[in-house]
């Protein structure tokens, strides 16, 4: 059974940085799948950025693009989100989760952690 288990959130300026951080167990991921969503206040969950284990090739949310890198440790099984120039709107509650086909949607998520940006 995948488990996914974030940690690193907490509470930032804007204009600071944070990183999150996805320890991945129960199987090997070489087809999977990683991505990070959040969601805030009021909210609908909304995907962040993601990345193909096996190449490393990435994606992201227009809203992010230039300020959040999703990579990934192979050997530690680790899954992260460097978050630079946040914003008082990243504020939410982030959640790391995998697939196997992002099209079929991701089957296994996190418990979230909360990311706070202050004006």
């Amino acid at each position: 059974q995948v488990q996914l288990v974030e940690s690193g959130g907490g509470l930032v300026q804007a204009g600071g940085s944070l990183k999150l951080s996805c320890a991945a167990s129960g199987r090997t991921f070489d087809n999977y799948y990683m991505a990070w969503f959040r969601q805030g206040p009021g909210k609908e969950r909304e995907f962040v950025a993601g990345i193909r284990w096996s190449a490393g090739l990435t994606w992201y949310a227009d809203s992010v693009k230039g300020r959040f890198t999703i990579f990934r440790d192979i050997s530690k099984n680790m899954v992260y989100l460097q978050m630079n120039s946040l914003k008082p709107e990243d504020t939410a509650v982030y959640y790391c989760a995998a697939t196997t086909n992002p099209r079929a949607g991701y089957n296994y998520w996190g418990q979230g952690t909360q990311v706070t940006v202050s004006s």
